[in-house]
């Protein structure tokens, strides 16, 4: 039961449900868990509520879980929230326009990664900003490897929710 819809619907469904997934993605993110498995976890909520709700609950999520893995002491660089942001949000648009779920999760996946890769590398240094070396090692392929386990965890859930929600209906 994918949301296709390409119009603006922020009505009581879209609140609800966009709300109960951003819950599920807050308690991931205070349990502080190693950065592969939350990082997988989060980048997985992005894609199902991309799917299931509609782009903008994506990007509504992709947009609150930096400030909130920096609240919660998951990030403790906030300079990189709108990095973060643009990053989550170029995820999540990028399996919502790519016809192929799986080619799309591929390609936000790796987009997310060079943007990311790209901040931490370049634009940061462009504002004499320095950058930690931890930091960068966190921002490069370990992001990378959580956009794509994300993305294949979320694939597998919608396949298996998608069928128990159309056998609901029967």
């Amino acid at each position: 039961m994918p949301n296709n819809s390409s119009t603006k619907k922020f009505d009581a469904r879209f609140i609800t449900r966009t709300a109960i997934l951003l819950a599920i993605t807050i308690i991931v993110q205070f349990i502080k868990m190693p950065q592969l498995i939350t990082g997988s976890i989060v980048n997985a909520m992005l894609i199902i509520s991309a799917y299931f709700v509609g782009i903008w609950s994506g990007v509504s999520i992709g947009l609150l879980t930096p400030i909130i893995a920096f609240l919660v002491g998951l990030m403790g660089f906030p300079i990189l929230i709108p990095f973060i942001m643009i990053g989550n949000t170029l995820y999540v648009v990028l399996f919502k326009t790519v016809k192929n779920n799986i080619i799309g999760m591929i390609a936000g996946a790796v987009v997310k990664f060079l943007w990311l890769a790209a901040s931490v590398k370049y634009i940061l240094a462009w504002f004499n900003v320095n950058v930690p070396q931890k930091i960068v090692a966190a921002f490069t392929f370990p992001q990378l490897a959580t956009a794509i386990i994300g993305g294949i965890l979320s694939i597998f859930l919608i396949f298996i929710l998608t069928g128990y929600f159309n056998k609901s209906k029967e």
